[in-house]
């Protein structure tokens, strides 16, 4: 999508073979492009949040992984000497972020290709290639989903008479965490382009505040109306009559159709169930984990460091952080929550629009 009119990607390798990505830690406020040069590079990257979103962090993975056995071959590793150290560096990257499930499927189908050919050089073609083909399909996958989306917003924006579409959002699930376009906000790109008027509403995401940094930072760049609200505002603007329909993305959604996302999403569905409004969920199928039955027991909730709920982050002649709470106190920072399938009108996949249910969601993924 665009920065300054011009067309970016979150994560991508230059015509030097080197990986870039965009400082996320850094948006709204400076606009930096970072270098990844070493599998640590990616490690840090992910655990920190400068790469955040699950279908990107995951082609974070497969990089990783491709660096890893760079450096190994760089060391004089061979044979049983580089597997080791790969499955090291793999276990390392899989540990940063274990809610998304994208990251697991990103460093499974890697080390599949991995294990593919006994040579080092062959085994690094294998990876590159393997971590080129997921940015490939995330890509193809979020537009797709665009696609999908798009049909929902057309058939309400026709109900509205052509009126302008109020539309809430939560976190960030455009293109930024994703390769382009996103999960939740590529419905809302692709409007734009069909010209259909919309305004969408921001809740602002405590504690990042991923939506009043980043969701806004990229609507604004790419001209669509918006207003931010805190978090806890969302419901009342549902009562009030100025939401059409929710749009979320999701970090991992079971097969029974329950979504884990970012903390604060189950409020909001709730709230959108109370008010009879809409709430849909977007995702590439690499989001699905058919493995996971009970959502709530089941799915590894990462529980962040409580500075991040003590300290809010802000700009004043630089990025500073500002104690926000008495300094005794303590505070839990869970970083994800799960709403379920029941408070769910819809699934929007690369795959279609589906139900949020265990036969609907067989039958597009086996």
């Amino acid at each position: 999508m665009l920065v300054n009119g011009k067309h970016y990607k979150t994560i991508w390798i230059d015509k030097g073979g080197k990986i870039k990505t965009i400082d996320q830690n850094l948006l709204p406020f400076k606009f930096k492009i970072l270098t990844l040069d070493s599998s640590e590079d990616v490690i840090t990257a992910i655990k920190n949040m400068t790469v955040r979103g699950a279908p990107v962090i995951g082609v974070a993975g497969a990089y990783g992984i491709y660096l890893a056995i760079k450096e190994g071959i760089i060391k004089g590793y061979r044979g049983k000497e580089l597997d080791s150290y790969t499955i090291k560096v793999s276990k390392k990257i899989l540990s940063t972020r274990p809610t998304a499930i994208n990251l697991k499927y990103s460093v499974e189908r890697t080390l599949e290709a991995y294990y593919f050919t006994e040579l080092p050089e062959q085994k690094l073609l294998n990876v590159l290639n393997t971590a080129n083909q997921l940015l490939k399909t995330e890509e193809e996958a979020s537009y797709k989903i665009g696609i999908n989306g798009l049909r929902i917003i057309k058939n309400l924006f026709n109900k509205k008479k052509h009126k302008e579409l109020n539309i809430l959002t939560h976190c960030n699930a455009g293109w930024l965490a994703c390769i382009d376009y996103g999960t939740a906000l590529a419905p809302i790109y692709l409007a734009k382009t069909e010209g259909i008027k919309m305004h969408i509403w921001i809740e602002e995401t405590r504690p990042r505040n991923q939506g009043a940094r980043l969701t806004a930072w990229e609507l604004l760049h790419n001209g669509i109306k918006h207003t931010i609200i805190t978090d806890n505002a969302g419901g009342y603007v549902m009562q009030k009559g100025l939401v059409d329909m929710v749009i979320v993305g999701s970090d991992r959604t079971t097969i029974n159709g329950d979504v884990c996302n970012k903390i604060g999403t189950y409020k909001t569905a709730l709230a959108a169930f109370d008010n009879k409004i809409p709430f849909y969920v977007a995702l590439p199928i690499s989001s699905f984990d058919l493995k996971i039955n009970n959502a709530l027991k089941e799915i590894p909730i990462e529980e962040r460091n409580s500075d991040e709920v003590k300290f809010i982050e802000g700009y004043n002649k630089g990025i500073n952080k500002v104690l926000i709470t008495p300094q005794k106190s303590k505070a839990k920072n869970f970083g994800f929550d799960i709403t379920p399938a029941r408070l769910v009108t819809a699934l929007i996949t690369d795959k279609g629009i589906i139900r949020p249910d265990k036969k609907q969601i067989e039958k597009i993924l086996l």
